[in-house]
């Protein structure tokens, strides 16, 4: 008797090392499903979903390997078609499997908080209230994870203006306007983010930051892209019949290739930006038959030193 109990606790312990080190690697694998980090603040989030993953990992793969081995080592045998023992309720069990899903969730909820708090995204709640009760800044990510170059340099500032259908970035260091967002690497960004008309979400997935831009406020908004490349910049709110066109480049560069680019564009004349959402509108209006809804007709083309892709 004592033999088998010592084999079922070897059983038992070998099985959740075997789900433990599962789920860890499964965790691990989370971090591919996702875009490339291009931001500092993308490394907190994916932090975050790689433990929600490793977590809903473990609980899947615990819960199926009991049910697995029940099968297996204590099924009936055959032509036993007697009732179970009558076992009443076990106070002590009812209590465990309550409390470890409460735990669970206070642990997912903490942590949650905390990144949250480590990167401060501003929403419309911060409106509804006379006053941010938390007192958190802009998104930023952790020092720690931050390139250590970044904390020093100074900000640089950039103005965003979202309107149906396009969206507009202002330089005013060098007095430039774009429909293509320039970042440099490493260094702190400080967008100030406005619209013109609607609400519209500035969501960039490779920096895994979303903002509402509510109309008639000014939102400053943070972070510090880390990886050189192009990105895309897309509406997260639903703002009238063309939002779906609403969408920009974002190129991450040196800072060098940054000042480069700036000092070209400053060279160049203001001109009208190609815009899709205005050209579709044109040719729905001069068609002879006018179907679907009435819409909001686009704002006029922005006018701009460069014209993004």
């Amino acid at each position: 008797m004592k033999i088998q109990k010592i084999l079922n606790i070897l059983t038992l312990l070998t099985g959740a090392i075997a789900v433990t080190v599962t789920s860890l690697w499964i965790g691990k694998q989370a971090y591919s499903w996702l875009p490339p980090q291009a931001a500092a603040e993308s490394l907190l989030i994916d932090d975050l979903i790689s433990f929600l993953v490793t977590l809903g990992a473990f609980i899947f793969l615990g819960v199926t390997s009991t049910l697995m081995y029940s099968v297996i080592f204590h099924r009936a045998v055959k032509d036993d078609f007697t009732d179970g023992p009558p076992i009443h309720g076990n106070i002590t069990l009812e209590v465990v499997w309550t409390a470890i899903p409460i735990l669970l969730v206070f642990w997912i909820a903490g942590y949650s908080y905390q990144i949250y708090e480590q990167m401060g995204i501003q929403g419309p709640s911060e409106l509804v209230h006379l006053h941010n009760p938390l007192a958190m800044q802009s998104a930023h990510a952790d020092p720690k994870d931050a390139p250590a170059n970044a904390l020093a340099e100074p900000v640089e500032k950039i103005d965003v203006l979202a309107k149906q259908w396009a969206w507009v970035f202002h330089y005013p260091e060098k007095d430039i306007t774009s429909t293509e967002l320039h970042l440099p690497s490493d260094r702190r960004i400080r967008l100030a983010l406005k619209s013109q008309d609607v609400l519209h979400g500035f969501y960039i997935p490779a920096f895994r930051l979303k903002q509402d831009i509510i109309p008639n406020h000014a939102i400053d908004f943070e972070f510090t892209p880390i990886r050189p490349g192009q990105y895309r910049l897309t509406d997260s709110q639903y703002s009238g019949t063309y939002f779906a066109t609403m969408q920009a480049n974002v190129v991450v560069e040196s800072p060098e290739d940054y000042q480069q680019w700036l000092a070209q564009a400053a060279t160049q004349k203001p001109s009208l930006a190609n815009n899709q959402a205005a050209s579709e509108y044109a040719q729905t209006s001069n068609q002879s038959v006018q179907t679907g809804w009435v819409t909001v007709p686009p704002a006029a083309p922005p006018l701009v030193n460069i014209i993004g892709n």
